[in-house]
């Protein structure tokens, strides 16, 4: 720890000073500490709705903070070696588009690998920046995309030195991760900013023995998804910044669209959960660690299924992120999403995801050895009641995508809605995706091909949950109709 007192909560501090002086609520929110919701309270409990309330001089706020908030983020910020950090109540999407809006104005060029997470291509759709794409390799036995090689970026600045920034996942939903101290290294050199998408990756700032953090790493800019592996609620996430960026100017970028009335019982859980993980965060993560590495052995002896882990490491990966419980089934002539329905409706056992190739259990301080036994005994009984073709899940997890408009113009201009399976040459006006993890298979501005709306027609047959387009059954896609196609590219080239 540092100079700071890391066993200290101020926002619970203040939240629990207020509760003491019974404050009559004469504000929002309107179910007045839960009198005029008993089904709220019978819910949730009394204890929770009691502190659902509304920003006051006593608990600061959010928006511009100056004493409880600005205490808390200023104890976060030492607890993750940043310069600054900025609680954020709208999600991890939130936090990676203000990373992209922090950097990015119209026009301007950032590149990205193309298995980047939907916020980042929305964030290109609000700014107008252009996506540049380093399409990653892909395993050649699991059928993930990698990491981002340091030969194709320094390729790609080489051919874009106007880009501005650089934008990397660390890890990947996978568990892949690049060789983020050279990428840092080689984008600082030619003057771009480096943008880390840190959603799965909180304990890397905690744990021992796992891949570089983005802040150690010399990053600008991370996002880091605290409710995921870090133990607060659900959409709450923390920004960090570097001493490169001005964190008043990344604040007003917060504030475009971040809520005015942010939520007290997301603000105390970051709260409670960066001093969790300040005194604690070491040994609760060597114990994920153990228990990941533990299921993979079990899992593996099984047969059939893959849980890849450091095996990886090699020519085709730089480092890879052991707590991170992916197996591979498409060996067993089942897939990923397959299992995950299986699972769930019979074994009542929720998985994180399955897509076309991949199962993930997401492993993290809340696991119990328990838990773990009973995973691997359903996947064991399932492989014994569906033996499967091994030849019959043709497709891989990742697609190569050719950008022929930008985000902004294809999402903004006219289009129509023609039957996917006619729509192969056209330029696609909207997403489709899996999700989870909501990596795009498609997106607005990208070429539309033969074997995306094969991928797309295979993953829904399969049961992926599609999501992005106007029609939810996927049947029909909105595609930019012929006289607009090319009229983005043709303004850029004019100004």
């Amino acid at each position: 720890m540092g100079e700071l007192d890391q066993h200290r909560a101020p926002i619970v501090e203040a939240l629990q000073e207020f509760k003491r002086h019974r404050v009559v609520p004469f504000d929002v929110p309107g179910h007045k500490r839960g009198r005029g919701n008993p089904a709220l309270v019978s819910l949730l409990g009394q204890q929770c709705v009691s502190l659902d309330v509304n920003s006051m001089k006593p608990l600061d706020n959010l928006c511009n903070p100056v004493s409880v908030i600005a205490e808390a983020e200023e104890l976060c910020a030492e607890a993750f070696g940043a310069d600054h950090a900025f609680f954020i109540v709208n999600g991890t999407t939130m936090a990676v588009q203000t990373m992209v809006l922090s950097v990015c104005h119209a026009g301007d060029k950032i590149i990205l690998p193309r298995n980047v997470h939907k916020s980042v291509i929305n964030a290109l759709i609000l700014c107008g920046a252009v996506p540049v794409y380093i399409n990653p390799r892909i395993h050649p036995v699991i059928g993930v995309a990698l990491d981002m090689e340091t030969a194709e970026l320094e390729r790609c600045i080489e051919e874009n030195p106007d880009a501005v920034a650089v934008l990397v996942n660390n890890p990947t939903y996978y568990g892949i991760c690049s060789d983020l101290r050279s990428i840092v290294r080689i984008a600082h050199a030619h003057g771009m900013k480096v943008l880390c998408d840190e959603a799965h990756g909180t304990h890397l700032y905690f744990g021992e023995n796992l891949p570089v953090c983005g802040m150690t790493a010399g990053v600008d800019m991370a996002a880091v998804s605290m409710h995921k592996s870090g133990g607060s609620l659900t959409q709450s996430s923390i920004l960090l910044t570097g001493k490169s960026m001005d964190y008043r100017y990344v604040r007003q970028i917060i504030n475009l669209t971040q809520t005015t009335s942010a939520s007290y019982l997301l603000l105390a859980s970051l709260d409670l959960s960066r001093r969790n993980l300040a005194l604690h965060g070491k040994d609760s993560f060597a114990r994920v660690v153990d228990m990941a590495e533990y299921a993979r052995g079990e899992i593996n002896r099984i047969g059939g299924y893959y849980a890849y882990g450091r095996e990886l490491i090699g020519p085709d990966v730089f480092d890879y992120d052991v707590t991170k419980l992916c197996i591979y089934t498409k060996s067993m002539g089942l897939t990923g999403i397959e299992v995950y329905d299986i699972l769930r409706d019979e074994y009542d056992i929720q998985a994180e995801f399955g897509d076309i190739g991949n199962l993930m259990a997401y492993l993290s301080i809340g696991d119990r050895i328990q838990d773990i036994e009973r995973l691997v005994g359903a996947l064991e009984d399932i492989k014994r009641r569906y033996p499967g073709d091994a030849g019959s899940t043709p497709y891989v997890d990742a697609v190569e995508a050719t950008v022929a408009e930008s985000p902004q113009f294809a999402f903004y201009t006219e289009k129509e809605s023609i039957p996917i399976r006619e729509a192969a040459g056209r330029v696609s006006g909207e997403f489709v995706m899996c999700y989870p993890p909501g990596i795009p298979i498609l997106a607005p501005g990208e070429l539309v091909t033969k074997d995306i709306i094969d991928h797309i027609l295979y993953a829904r047959e399969k049961g992926c949950s599609l999501q992005g387009s106007a029609d939810p059954t996927v049947e029909n896609l909105r595609v930019l109709t012929r006289t607009s196609a090319g009229k983005g590219k043709e303004h850029r080239e004019n100004e």
